[in-house]
């Protein structure tokens, strides 16, 4: 049996959205074509006292990405989560519902699940007390229960933040009152990608010394991969046309070549997929990109102005179910993880962060190629405002 492909993916159809950018490519329409050169000053990258601004203005107010839904794929699981600076627990409770709670007993404030694993479990006991919560968060029991007389349960269940799992992704927002709306609005696309659908092959989390911006910048330009990218998937790609657009604050490109698109019917979403290669830069910080026959996902969560964690996600159509197609996917992840995001993308991060914080430059040059870093930095700027 050989791996699964594109034409073993159920039938998708595209979004209005990813036909129109589609279309344009083949009509030769780059929409995000600029005839000048744009800056972007230095010290975004490097003013310590900028990134608490955008911690405080972005991180930790809006709606933000925390993983895809395959990391708990069935009812009855949890896993603690940390690196978004606050301690978290997602959960999937007994009805298939996910949730976002903070990972703290109500009772004398322990962390609750210890560990950074998925588990499976019907309910949480607290190692402390043994305090007992369902996963949906409600207090199930305690211990010497008459010894917290007229103590109402229902007063202490997990601190739950808001989420929202759509698209085959779970988002959360720190605070109450966020709006989800831009977040459902781009979630039609994944939707036609088929990413609820897909299977979590591997996850891998990396540690970077360099400004998140400095990331999310390598996906928010082409003019780079054929020349960082050149031993590993540079020989795949040629500049072509690129046919961008923002759904609310989040980020939309398409790149294809127009010779390779005779006679594509670009209704048919995996014909499309193998000639036109999307990306998707989630505010504030979440990079999705979907291959010909699986998605990467890059959840970007800042610690400093110069150290990003990021957790990369590789979702595929289905279990392995052979050691060929064990074989093919785990060549997949060698290639991408470990060789165009750690040894390259995230490398340059390094380098970047590295020459900026030496002063040799005050702001950084971009080219026509390169504005939609420009585009993203407008964005940024516009939340620190507002």
């Amino acid at each position: 049996m050989n791996a699964t492909t594109t034409q073993d993916l159920p039938s998708l159809r595209p979004t209005a959205g990813q036909l129109a950018l589609a279309e344009n490519i083949r009509q030769g329409v780059d929409s995000r074509a600029v005839d000048a050169i744009g800056t972007v000053p230095a010290c975004r990258y490097t003013d310590p006292a900028h990134f608490a601004r955008e911690k405080a203005a972005l991180f930790d107010q809006l709606p933000q990405v925390l993983s895809p839904s395959a990391l708990l794929p069935e009812p009855g699981m949890v896993v603690p989560h940390d690196d978004t600076g606050r301690p978290l627990l997602i959960t999937r409770d007994n009805e298939g519902r996910a949730h976002v709670f903070l990972n703290v007993c109500q009772h004398r404030g322990t962390r609750l699940v210890e560990g950074r694993e998925v588990q499976c479990a019907k309910r949480m006991v607290c190692p402390y007390h043994a305090w007992t919560y369902k996963l949906d968060g409600k207090l199930l029991a305690l211990p010497r229960p008459e010894t917290f007389p007229n103590l109402d349960k229902s007063d202490h269940a997990l601190v739950e933040l808001p989420s929202i799992e759509i698209g085959g992704l779970i988002w959360f927002a720190p605070q109450e009152g966020a709006d989800f709306g831009h977040a459902k609005a781009i979630s039609e696309d994944f939707d036609a990608f088929g990413m609820g659908e897909l299977h979590l092959f591997r996850r891998k989390t990396h540690d970077v010394r360099g400004n998140w911006k400095l990331i999310m910048d390598a996906f928010l330009e082409s003019y780079h991969v054929t020349r960082l990218h050149a031993n590993t998937i540079g020989p795949f790609f040629k500049d072509g046309i690129t046919s961008g657009d923002q759904i609310g604050p989040h980020m939309r490109s398409a790149v294809g070549r127009l010779e390779e698109m005779e006679g594509v019917d670009f209704t048919d979403m995996a014909a499309m997929r193998r000639v036109i290669t999307f990306a998707y830069q989630l505010f504030p910080a979440t990079v999705i990109v979907p291959s010909p026959d699986y998605v990467n996902i890059m959840v970007l969560m800042p610690q400093a102005h110069n150290h990003t964690i990021v957790e990369d996600f590789m979702l595929i159509p289905e279990e392995p179910k052979t050691d060929k197609a064990l074989d093919h996917w785990e060549r997949s992840w060698k290639l991408l993880d470990g060789g165009v995001f750690a040894s390259e993308d995230f490398r340059a991060a390094e380098l970047g962060q590295q020459g900026l914080e030496s002063g040799a430059i005050k702001e950084l040059t971009m080219g026509t190629l390169e504005s939609g870093i420009v585009r993203f930095d407008a964005i940024v700027q516009e939340h620190l405002s507002a």
